[in-house]
């Protein structure tokens, strides 16, 4: 099986090299189809379950899935690679819609897929791939403690008098103040829609779990009459088709206003990425090309924002679902940005009648999931890996991302100076 070794820095999207290899046939068309269509369905609820919890309408969770999706598979140096929007940026995109407003938000996306794209140009991806793996982990449980405290307020039908604290601490504490306005019917919905969740991933693996869920408690709210807030009655539906691509706003003082976040958003991409890659080739045995896959994911969000999307990545989850589901090639990933058109296209009516605790209760599986606990654990048996850990995990949570990142390899790089062997005299 050739692995990809001796062209790993070549700028050639892998979907040219799986046509040219001419073994590709009927049979293997139908195997991506059917993985295509596996992934589409767990990302039609994850996609709008992340727009909606990163401050932005449900719908450009699609477009980030259908647009990012495509040129990802595309364009990208891995087989196998998922694009569209994740829960690592919820936070981010939150706090960037929050302090500069949707055409804000547009032109970070933009200007980090830019970035993603030079970085990846200038052959830098191999050093994104050398982050200390305690600071992976340590940012990455950070990001899903974040992640679940955002949701208490849609799980439990909270009504703040103001916007919603963005810092943990002070989240924490106006949804506390805040607890009297608790609605039951969005807790028994969130709440039911997770416990599914995990129940058919435990007793039917197969099965579209999230989809069954977030479908489920939408007949549940609309046959009882349940007083739980849904996307029609906060953003009145969703859109059946894509919007004509149009560029944010830009201006001289907005650039340089939001490149510190836009730097974020690039630093947090091209690790997510790179990771997702990682993760697919050691469950398939091949071997990305990081370049190419970094000049793909800045096409991606460059495309993106120019359709009103959000930061696309590599996404874990739905990476992994494709291999399992047994995508032979980028084709899977091309046709499932096409299904998730075609349910937009079909299904968008449906949509107005989903329980926003539903799809909160979908990012708390999300949370579960993507915090790497085990390994956390493991971590904490050695002194200096734990002090790297604990660093990056809390001032993500206290701080933010990029804080935690940058000290985390700071302390790691600070470690593995002062531990350097000594040579000896003549060597």
């Amino acid at each position: 099986m050739t692995d990809g070794t001796a062209t790993v820095h070549l700028f050639r999207p892998k979907l040219l090299t799986v046509l040219s290899e001419g073994a590709y046939d009927a049979a293997a068309l139908r195997k991506d189809a059917l993985a295509a269509l596996t992934v589409a369905i767990v990302a039609l609820p994850l996609s709008m379950a992340i727009a909606v919890a990163s401050g932005v309408s449900p719908e450009r969770g699609l477009y980030t899935s259908i647009i990012g999706g495509f040129l990802v598979s595309a364009l990208g140096g891995s087989r196998f690679q998922i694009g569209g929007p994740a829960g690592a940026f919820i936070v981010l995109v939150a706090a960037t819609t929050a302090r500069f407003g949707l055409s804000g938000l547009l032109l970070t996306v933009l200007l980090s897929g830019l970035l993603l794209t030079v970085i990846g140009l200038s052959r830098l991806g191999s050093l994104i791939r050398h982050i200390p793996h305690a600071v992976t982990v340590g940012f990455t449980c950070g990001i899903a403690v974040t992640i679940f405290a955002s949701q208490i307020r849609e799980l439990s039908g909270l009504h703040l008098p103001g916007a919603e604290p963005g810092p943990l601490v002070p989240k924490l504490a106006a949804l506390a103040s805040a607890a009297p306005t608790f609605t039951p019917a969005a807790l028994v919905l969130g709440a039911g829609s997770a416990a599914v969740i995990f129940l058919l991933r435990r007793y039917r693996p197969a099965w579209p779990g999230m989809l069954i869920a977030v479908a489920a408690a939408s007949a549940l709210a609309t046959l009882l009459h349940l007083p739980a807030e849904t996307i029609g009655s906060r953003f009145g539906g969703i859109p059946h088709t894509l919007p004509l691509p149009r560029l944010p706003p830009i201006s001289f003082a907005l650039v340089l206003q939001v490149l510190p976040t836009a730097l974020s958003f690039t630093l947090l991409g091209g690790v997510e990425s790179l990771l997702s890659a990682k993760v697919a080739d050691g469950m398939t045995g091949r071997k990305h090309r990081s370049n190419m896959e970094l000049v793909a994911q800045g096409l991606a969000n460059m495309t993106s924002a120019v359709f009103g999307g959000i930061s696309v990545t590599g996404t874990i989850a739905r990476t992994a679902t494709n291999i399992r589901a047994g995508a032979r090639s980028p084709l899977s990933g091309i046709m499932h940005a096409a299904f998730l058109l075609l349910f937009m296209l079909v299904a968008a009516p449906l949509a107005r009648f989903i329980p926003l605790s539903a799809l909160a209760g979908v990012l708390v599986v999300v949370c579960w999931t993507m915090a790497e606990k085990a390994e956390f654990v493991r971590l904490l048996g050695n002194w200096r890996t734990a002090a790297v850990l604990l660093a990056t995990f809390g001032l993500t949570l206290v701080k933010n991302l990029t804080f935690g990142i940058v000290a985390g390899c700071l302390l790691a790089a600070a470690f593995a100076l002062l531990h350097r062997p000594v040579p000896e005299e003549g060597d």
